[in-house]
């Protein structure tokens, strides 16, 4: 519907009400646009739609994957979409990502925790549903600045602007995109995944992204003990995901399935089997034993049968039974399997670094079964970039029998080698590292868990550094004000940003001659407008 279609939708409603005396049709039209998501469900099922769309167009042509950035709060979600818009013009292929980590670290009522899913599991539909709230607000301010500007052209008479911003709304883009939003491994059984779920959903999540494993075990994915479930367990978790996507009607939701296996040695369950070569059976294949020849050694052990011979899954005093070791990939490529058959949409594999052919390899199986197998990635801060592409370039050279006698492969992180054409090689490496991995290994979605966090850090370390040190102001001034102004950032009118234009504009439709608002001549932010 156009602006002047809503103009008249407005106009056909208010004037059967005699007794609305003051309320006009055009502000109702523009509160309107300005709000056109209502409700989290609303905001699930349009964001679904536009992920389904990249996928296809992903398996049309790798070149078309997509990215996102991890936000910890709906400012810095708000503020990454509005720059985006500015910069590229489009929010096309650019998504949020919802990290586990960081709710743990920066949104949990008990202080900084580490990512073991100990953190309010509310909490995190309560970020998804204060991201797209933000998010909404940025849609109210740029249609606003929009709606002035056309207010302006009307009273110069200029029609060709008119019609010129008349348009422009009418094809707004808005700055509601989708977000993956993390669950963990499901904070309990597969009926609190469920619940849990809905509250995702209903917050506006379109895809939600599970790992496997064992919910009271959770570990962050980059560090060690962890411990995974049987794929029936994990199964129905996904289960639970797609029911609550289809009794809340987003029917085309999203379920992203991570397995930790490449670095999970250990399992707190032998899988039920029942037949030789199921899926309990296979998992069971893989874990680490030993022959029983003696049965008088067992003392309330679990035996396996094979080949007609006992064996005794090797247990820890956790009571956890290990896998052996070199079967990460095996078993990776086999949960990726098995998810998708039964449910998933796309699949995340954990990695320890990044490394291109490491990850093709595991894909390249798995499409052997499933042709239209998909990854999201985590390009993740955990990795040391630097070092390991610096290092990947440095084997290949001695590979190839080129001379690396100037570089010593322990100390590559070194800034000597910056400039080298080692160091060169690797940036680019870097540089074309998410172009590559989506043509070769099969990633359709590439994310950074945990930017944000660093980067505020970051920031508030260098402002720290140079105001209270001998800059005094001028670190403030020099090292933000003024790079804010120069690069047009939005929020250098933070009086704007928090929403003080929008509140004068509801003034004057509410009180008209009446409204006392805030942005006259005396406002202070009336300085940045040259």
């Amino acid at each position: 519907m156009t602006y002047i279609q809503e103009i008249a939708k407005a106009d056909g409603i208010i004037g059967g009400q005699a007794h609305w005396q003051g309320v006009a049709a055009e502000p109702v039209a523009r509160m309107r646009l300005q709000n056109r998501f209502r409700t989290g469900l609303d905001i699930a099922r349009y964001t679904a739609a536009i992920m389904r769309r990249d996928m296809a167009a992903y398996d049309a042509d790798p070149a078309n994957y997509t990215q996102s950035l991890g936000c910890w709060h709906g400012f810095i979600g708000q503020q990454k979409m509005i720059s985006i818009k500015k910069h590229f013009g489009t929010t096309k292929g650019r998504y949020l990502y919802l990290s586990g980590w960081m709710v743990a670290a920066l949104r949990s009522e008990f202080g900084p925790l580490p990512d073991q899913s100990m953190h309010e599991k509310t909490s995190v539909p309560a970020l998804i549903e204060e991201l797209y709230t933000f998010l909404r607000q940025a849609d109210a301010r740029e249609l606003g600045m929009m709606f002035r500007d056309l207010d302006k052209a009307r009273e110069d008479g200029n029609d060709v602007e008119v019609q010129r911003l008349a348009n422009a709304i009418d094809q707004y883009e808005t700055h509601i995109v989708p977000i993956i939003a993390d669950i963990d491994a499901g904070f309990g059984n597969a009926e609190a995944t469920y619940l849990l779920a809905k509250k995702f959903i209903e917050a506006g999540a379109c895809c939600i992204q599970i790992e496997n494993q064992v919910s009271d075990e959770k570990q962050c994915g980059h560090q060690d003990g962890k411990v995974t479930v049987p794929h029936e367990d994990f199964l129905a978790k996904i289960r639970a995901v797609r029911y609550a996507f289809l009794e809340l009607g987003v029917d085309d939701g999203i379920i992203v399935a991570r397995t930790d296996s490449l670095g999970a040695g250990l399992t707190k369950q032998i899988a039920y089997s029942r037949e030789e070569g199921d899926l309990g059976d296979q998992y069971n294949s893989f874990l680490d034993v030993e022959e029983v020849t003696d049965l008088s050694s067992l003392r309330g052990d679990v035996v396996l049968a094979r080949g007609g011979k006992l064996f005794r899954p090797k247990r820890l005093p956790s009571n956890l039974y290990q896998f052996r070791s070199g079967t990460g990939e095996d078993r990776v490529v086999l949960d990726c399997i098995a998810s998708l058959q039964n449910g998933a949409d796309l699949l995340w594999i954990e990695t320890e670094k990044p490394h291109i052919d490491q990850i093709a390899g595991m894909v390249d199986r798995i499409r052997a079964v499933i042709p239209d197998a998909k990854l999201v990635y985590n390009n993740s801060p955990s990795f040391n970039w630097t070092l390991n592409f610096r290092q990947q370039v440095f084997d290949r050279w001695q590979a190839e029998g080129r001379d690396v006698s100037a570089y010593d492969r322990a100390k590559l992180m070194s800034a000597d080698y910056d400039a080298t054409d080692l160091g060169r090689e690797a940036d680019e490496k870097i540089r074309t590292f998410q172009r590559d991995a989506s043509a070769r290994a099969g990633i359709f979605h590439h994310l950074i868990t945990l930017p944000t966090y660093h980067t505020a850090a970051l920031s508030t370390d260098n402002l720290a550094r140079e105001y209270f040190g001998e800059a005094g102001m001028l670190g403030y001034v020099e090292g933000v004000q003024r790079k804010e102004i120069r690069q047009g950032v939005a929020c250098v009118k933070h009086q704007n940003m928090a929403g003080s234009d929008l509140g004068d504009d509801h003034k004057e439709y509410f009180a008209g001659e009446a409204a006392l608002k805030a942005g006259g001549a005396h406002n202070t932010m009336n300085q940045f407008a040259a």
